[in-house]
């Protein structure tokens, strides 16, 4: 018996191979919003007659008319979520919130035998949060989840010292008093090298010619009002200031000083407008001298799944786990959160599936990639491939990964800065490792993850596969970055599976995938109990 399955959030399709390499499953559809990544599964689940690209428009019922009843749902929601105590982003409410919700909504109207959802292991923190939503305070399902009260820093009083009567009045004067957003984004990467000033100044230069004319434009328009506003005030000493440094490279310090109190005023009036724009619920604005803060409530993400899928009319039993890639037969340790449910009616327990791998018989790196370390990869995009000659005396994981013919192995290009960094490093090294003479691109080194620049050990399993690219992970051998096969093969793709659109995002697709040997073990475990119900 074969069960029809649907994977929502499918990326590339880690979980859809995992499930589809038991040979146990018919995947009926499947939905991808990303353009390149809907490519790759088209390309490699040809079967797969129903590629939704926006989950938020699928209707379900004609689903089912169509193709039946589906079993199993899987799929992985991006979830941000809201996080007070993240306060390095730019926005406070990540619209993938919503895609979540989008998951709940396809589970209770399909009503499947099995659901499995992954996701990050911090999913499972209460720092994974909804912010009541206008519509909420009418559905006794979420008011009867424990609420949190959480103060969202609109503005600091000693970056800016403005009322709050002056900041609500210029929130409702709509959008007279903000920036132009390429204008803000000019502003806001000058102010990012407020402690460097000489990327600073390069990046003033850069954009000098658009920016004074911008700037003049401000002061234009203090000239034709005869009263200006608190904000206005502040944009005009700006202006001031920017286009006298400009001109003479003097007052460094007191044109950062000039740029903060500006544009704090601005990320304060974007914040109180994106809380109107997904209609969050303020319940009270407050002021103290240190502080202008927007009152509001929120619930965690787990406890909203919990509190519509356990109860009528769904009635599902959940089952919470943090599984590790590592221990299903992934050369890399990778932990990843998976919430299986189950429907009451099947009276079954879920349990985990039995690791295959634990410490002292990993698979590693070497492991993996080993096999190809003498081709040289690609670096620019192309559609060519690369013929692999037979290799009778594969074992493991590279019996398992190899094909006869090798596709996406392409790599960076590296430049002259990059190839003295990875000259420097040595095995599970990384960016920390080096001299200081090799840091100065970055603004602030010391602030650098430990994943940059890191080469990896042939005889360890990796870290979580990322965007390499980004994180520039390099061989460990060969002073050359990682390409995107080599990447997949971390991953457990095998050669097989073919990886479409830009190299970026053909890196992304694979830093973001589910192992598909994670998945086909949490695959095995799902068959194995509906087959006894």
């Amino acid at each position: 018996m074969k069960y029809t399955v649907i994977d929502l959030f499918a990326g590339a399709g880690g979980l859809s191979l995992g499930f589809k390499q038991t040979n146990r499953i018919n995947i009926v559809a499947a939905a991808e919003n990303n353009p390149n990544a809907r490519k790759t599964y088209k390309r490699n689940f040809k079967e797969v007659e129903r590629l939704y690209s926006d989950v938020r428009t699928i209707d379900y019922a004609e689903l089912k008319d169509s193709v039946g009843k589906v079993d199993i749902v899987i799929g992985g929601p991006p979830c941000q979520g809201f996080s007070n105590a993240n306060r390095q982003h730019s926005t406070i409410i990540s619209m993938n919130n919503r895609l979540v919700k989008e998951y709940v909504r396809a589970i209770c109207e399909l009503q499947p035998k099995a659901f499995v959802m992954e996701n990050v292991a911090m999913l499972r923190s209460q720092v994974h949060r909804f912010l009541i939503e206008e519509n909420d305070l009418q559905d006794e399902r979420i008011l009867k989840l424990t609420l949190k009260e959480d103060a969202i820093e609109l503005l600091q009083k000693q970056s800016c010292d403005i009322s709050l009567e002056d900041l609500i009045k210029l929130a409702a004067a709509d959008s007279q008093y903000k920036w132009a957003e390429s204008f803000y984004k000019t502003i806001n990467l000058l102010y990012r090298y407020r402690i460097n000033q000489p990327k600073f100044n390069s990046s003033l230069e850069k954009h000098s010619a658009k920016l004074a004319f911008q700037l003049k434009e401000i002061l234009g328009f203090s000239e034709e009002s005869e009263l200006t506003n608190v904000l206005q005030q502040y944009d005009i000493n700006m202006a001031n200031q920017l286009l006298h440094y400009m001109d003479c490279k003097q007052d460094f310090s007191e044109t950062i000083i000039s740029i903060e109190k500006a544009i704090s005023i601005q990320r304060a009036l974007m914040k109180m407008d994106e809380l109107r724009d997904n209609n969050i619920h303020i319940f009270e604005y407050r002021e103290n001298d240190e502080h202008i803060t927007a009152i509001v409530k929120s619930y965690a993400v787990l406890d909203y799944i919990k509190g519509i899928l356990e109860h009528e009319p769904y009635n599902y039993k959940l089952s919470e786990n943090t599984l590790n890639a590592i221990n299903y037969g992934a050369p890399q340790r990778r932990e990843r959160f998976i919430l299986v449910g189950l429907k009451d009616n099947l009276n079954a327990e879920y349990k985990i599936p039995t690791p295959q791998y634990t410490e002292g018989n990993y698979r590693t790196v070497y492991d993996a990639i080993s096999d190809i370390q003498e081709i040289t990869p690609f670096t620019e995009l192309t559609a060519d491939y690369i013929e692999l000659p037979p290799h009778p005396d594969a074992t493991g994981l590279e019996k398992e990964l190899r094909g006869k013919l090798l596709y996406n192995h392409i790599a960076t290009a590296t430049r002259e800065t990059a190839m003295a960094r990875f000259k420097a490093l040595k095995a599970g090294e990384n960016f920390h490792d080096l001299d200081p003479s090799l840091k100065t691109t970055y603004s602030n080194a010391a602030r650098t993850q430990n994943t940059i620049y890191m080469r990896l050990k042939y005889k360890e399993p990796s870290g979580t596969v990322v965007n390499v690219r980004k994180s520039m992970w390099i061989h460990p051998e060969l002073d050359r970055a990682i390409s995107i096969r080599e990447a997949a093969r971390l991953q457990t793709f095998p050669d097989t599976f073919i990886f479409e659109g830009t190299k970026d995002s053909q890196y992304q697709q694979v830093g973001n995938a589910v192992p598909p040997f994670l998945a086909r073990a949490i695959a095995n475990s799902i068959i194995s109990i509906l087959d006894k119900c």
